[in-house]
């Protein structure tokens, strides 16, 4: 699990439940021979092991799965505390959730009324990434997931003596299988597999939960004292989307083909329909009313006997199934009607004919049909239980599962138009380096006309045929199956309002681009990425240039009507990841806030609504951080009701791998950005007095961790004061650890950045230059830094910037950092690059104690407390990895590539150990 300062649960009960999984384990390692190694556990250990590197495998892994149990216990003790805190106070007292956010607003005098109006406005979307984050197999994560349900089971006191034990042997062989499995991917995995694990939380834990947080908002408002008739609809209430970028995401990743993104296209769509297939035929089986005790609506009927005909043998076969159960038969004939085939053993194959559903609009007309004929017989009830879960169910999911993003490099798309220039027989064709007046004029010009560049056998370049027949895949899909699968094209690396318009130029070649009375217009949404700190500052400008132009325009009114919003609605994708890593954690965030809010301001004044989309990782420094915080401290107006995510690697395993932990986490996202949205509204807020010391603070921030970054032999110290060579060893992704293989630290992705600084405990791009930041601000104004320290907790961006940073100095360690420092071989430059982190670091450390008002470690106990349970395990784990970094180089400077190569997986072992003892690895 990822350690996190907001998790609050009871000591004791963590240190019960570790201690009976350790036994277990325990009892496992001495079953399996390993009786020595069983004495070495963390918290149980009799001698410090030594740097044997035989031993650096068996032990790794053990560690590694004491500190899985560790993460178990602590998430089943805060999922209990909550429990019982419900219980024993109430939902009002669940920090964040549906109850207290309610009773928040109902304080703040808004009615019922005007909550209700808004809930169905809530578009809440996820998108489930693969980035190479998850360094553990999906088999690992499978046997975790039983071993969680396993430790809830226990929780029931129902059980007798006998019982209990035969839980723990339940637990004992699932142990026993997990001690056995290898715990890393020793081949690099390939998209299916991404594909195949993201598949199954959208058809196995995502559709189980959402009737839960339905039910949970429904119980909450009742318990504030309001009306149950108000959301007694499904049509009243908050709408949670999925998305994925597994299968579309081509940035840096040559692996996604054509061919990879129409099976992605595929595999939704049919996981999709089976899991309607399976939905409506559980129903089916529930509504056993007969015509015999109240006949059926006309209109039911009438729909039957439309789709009897419609469908010919299998229509009248569907009849034939439930004679005398009219509703029971409407429910077979729109099993019948989907286009899929299901054969005995659950299979699917997708069908393409006139006879069947073409759209998910189809179905749910007939589900409101049937859910209408129920209420008109009296049976209410029965329509809320049995079909508003499934009518959700297909609002939520429809017939393509989530949408699938297409992303891919602005300077990819610069150099395919550069091709396709060269193709047509245009001598000037270097458009990468063309001024951007000269790239807006062409543009303009071009996108005048339908006509393409080249015909559809043109032999053109690599860049320009990767993205032409990614292109034509989705005009294939939209002729088959309409745009519903399909979600945006995002430009990473947005740097100018010509690389959105490019992309007009790019759909044009393949006719994805339509056509109609105004002019031109595309069917999907383009979508600026604005990564590093300099693209925020610029993204202003860049949007309105690209809201200006006149084909946009046509875009984003036909995507209002496809829609049916209410108004044209603009998605700006807003990366936390290269900000950060090019910035610090202060610049970073404050860009971000301030990019959001004049972005909010430019929407607002164009009559467009900015539905943001947040690139957040699982770490601080790339993102992440307590999910109600973070809604909370985004900038006035910036949500709107409108939230889009990105779920990344091992985040998705701890969000979601199980129900529970499921639904807490996706109440999280919709009552906080209700409660937002909702405050928003109807109590705005002028600019903060602290508006001016933040942008004195970020930029302070800033040039001390630039100075860093750019100062001679950081370079160097990076490569071998942490494992990132090591790191670009594993195969924790399908993604290359580099955009274009370079070996420049802007080349390197931000993941394995952050990464290597974890793996070292520096943490550095999240907590560096807040110190200097905050002693400029002491030493030069007391006064604003006293204001500073008031608001800590008044001011949620404050909060936020500051917390995060605190919370990565705690899980950084300054001795162990040392350790890392002393693989740096130039001592002139071990000294000086350490000397600065290492003053930085304490700096940092006594001013946020200044602002805190307090030792951190007193001031936030929860973060200290799981570090501390931690820190004995991390320590072995840790001189293990010095000791083969050593090692491994060593053979690999002397020219001994295959002994060095024999280290490799015993390294891996030890980074994925200690990525899970800290809960994230990028």
């Amino acid at each position: 699990m990822q350690i996190s300062s907001s998790l609050i649960f009871d000591p004791e009960k963590v240190q019960q439940d570790f201690e009976f999984l350790m036994h277990c384990f325990h009892d496992v390692l001495e079953e399996a021979g390993e009786a020595e190694l069983a004495r070495l556990l963390p918290w149980h250990r009799e001698a410090l092991l030594g740097t044997d590197i035989n031993m650096t495998e068996r032990l790794a892994q053990a560690y590694s799965i004491a500190f899985q149990l560790l993460g178990m216990a602590e998430q089943n003790a805060a999922i209990q505390y909550r429990r019982q805190l419900e219980t024993e106070l109430g939902l009002t007292k669940l920090t964040a959730l549906w109850g207290e956010s309610l009773a928040h607003l109902k304080a703040r005098g808004l009615t019922s009324e005007q909550i209700a109006e808004t809930l169905p406005q809530i578009y809440v979307e996820l998108v489930l990434t693969a980035h190479p984050t998850e360094a553990k197999r999906s088999t690992v994560l499978g046997h975790h997931r039983r071993l969680y349900l396993l430790l809830v089971k226990r929780e029931n006191q129902m059980w007798t003596p006998s019982e209990r034990e035969a839980i723990r042997d339940e637990i004992k062989e699932t142990l026993a299988l997990l001690w056995r499995t290898g715990e890393i991917f020793l081949e690099k995995p390939g998209i299916a597999l991404e594909r195949r694990n993201i598949l199954h939380y959208l058809k196995t834990v995502f559709p189980e939960v959402l009737p839960v947080l339905d039910a949970r908002l429904k119980q909450a408002w009742k318990s504030v004292g309001f009306d149950p008739k108000a959301i007694s609809s499904y049509k009243n209430l908050p709408h949670l989307k999925f998305g994925t970028w597994v299968g579309g995401d081509r940035d840096g990743h040559p692996l996604v083909t054509d061919e990879v993104t129409r099976e992605t296209f595929a595999e939704l769509r049919l996981s999709a329909l089976l899991l309607l297939h399976e939905q409506l035929s559980e129903m089916a089986k529930n509504l056993s009313i007969s015509d015999r005790l109240q006949p059926p609506p006309e209109k039911l009927s009438n729909r039957i006997h439309e789709l009897v005909a419609q469908l010919g043998k299998s229509g009248e076969d569907a009849l034939l199934r439930n004679p005398g159960e009219p509703w029971r038969q409407f429910l077979n004939l729109m099993q019948d009607s989907l286009p899929l085939e299901v054969n005995y053993y659950g299979k699917g194959v997708l069908l393409h004919d006139k006879f069947h559903y073409k759209k998910a609009a189809e179905l749910l007309a007939d589900l409101q049909l049937l859910h209408d004929s129920l209420y008109e017989i009296g049976a209410g009830r029965i329509a809320a239980q049995s079909v508003q879960p499934v009518f959700r169910s297909l609002s939520h999911f429809g017939f393509h599962l989530a949408v699938l993003d297409i992303r891919q490099n602005s300077g990819f798309h610069d150099r395919a138009i550069s091709q396709l220039l060269a193709a047509a027989g245009i001598e000037d064709n270097d458009f990468g380096n063309w001024r951007e007046e000269k790239r807006l004029q062409f543009l303009r010009d071009e996108l005048r006309s339908p006509r393409p560049f080249t015909h559809c056998h043109a032999a053109l370049g690599d860049e320009a045929s990767a993205v032409i027949s990614c292109y034509r895949v989705l005009v294939e899909e939209m002729q088959k199956n309409g745009e519903d699968g399909i979600g945006a094209l995002i430009v990473s690396m947005t740097r100018s309002a010509s690389d959105l318009l490019s992309v007009y130029l790019l759909a044009r070649e393949v006719g994805l681009l339509r056509q109609d009375e105004a002019g031109m217009y595309c069917p999907l949404p383009i979508v600026p990425l604005f990564e590093t700190i300099d693209d925020l500052n610029k993204s202003p400008n860049i949007l309105r240039a690209f809201l200006d132009f006149p084909m946009t325009a046509r875009s984003l009114a036909y995507q209002k009507m496809r829609m049916n919003r209410e108004k044209p609605v603009q998605q700006v994708m807003v990366g936390y990841s290269d900000s950060n890593k090019d910035g610090g954690i202060f610049a970073s965030l404050w860009s971000l806030y301030n990019a959001q809010a004049e972005l909010a301001k430019i929407g607002e004044d164009n009559g467009i609504g900015i539905c943001f989309f947040h690139g957040r990782g699982g770490t601080i420094s790339r993102g992440a951080g307590p999910t109600h915080r973070f809604i909370k401290a985004l900038p006035h107006l910036s949500l709107q009701g409108r939230l889009r995510m990105t779920e990344q690697g091992e985040s998705i395993a701890q969000k979601y791998a199980n129900r529970i932990t499921a639904a807490y986490n996706l109440e999280l996202f919709l009552a906080n950005v209700t409660r937002s949205t909702l405050l928003d509204k109807y109590f705005p807020e002028p600019i903060h007095p602290l508006h001016g010391t933040m942008n004195k603070l970020a930029e302070k921030s800033l040039s001390v961790y630039t100075e860093l970054l750019n100062t001679d032999g950081f370079i160097d110290f990076f490569r071998e004061a942490t494992p990132i060579d090591a790191i670009e060893q594993s195969k924790i992704g399908s993604r290359p650890s580099r955009r274009s293989g370079k070996k420049s630290l802007s080349d390197l992705r931000a993941i394995p950045w952050v990464f290597s600084w974890g793996q070292a405990r520096y943490y550095l791009s999240g907590w560096f230059g807040v110190g200097s930041a905050l002693e400029s601000l002491y030493s030069e104004s007391p006064a604003d830094f006293a204001t500073v320290a008031s608001h800590l907790y008044t001011w949620a961006p404050l909060h936020y910037v500051l917390s995060n940073a605190a919370t990565s100095i705690a899980l950084a360690d300054l001795d162990m950092m040392s350790r890392y420092a002393a693989l740096v071989e130039n001592e002139c430059v071990r000294e000086k690059i350490f000397g600065m982190i290492k003053g930085e670091f304490i700096r940092t450390k006594t001013m946020l104690e200044k602002i805190y008002g307090g030792a951190l470690e007193e001031k936030r106990p929860n973060i200290y407390r799981m570090i501390a349970l931690r820190k004995e395990g991390l320590d072995v784990l840790h001189s293990q990895q010095l000791a083969l970094l050593t090692e491994w180089r060593k053979r690999r400077n002397t020219g001994r590539e295959q002994d060095a190569e024999k280290l490799i997986p015993h390294l891996l072992l030890t980074i994925n150990a200690i990525a899970n003892g800290m809960g994230s690895t990028g």
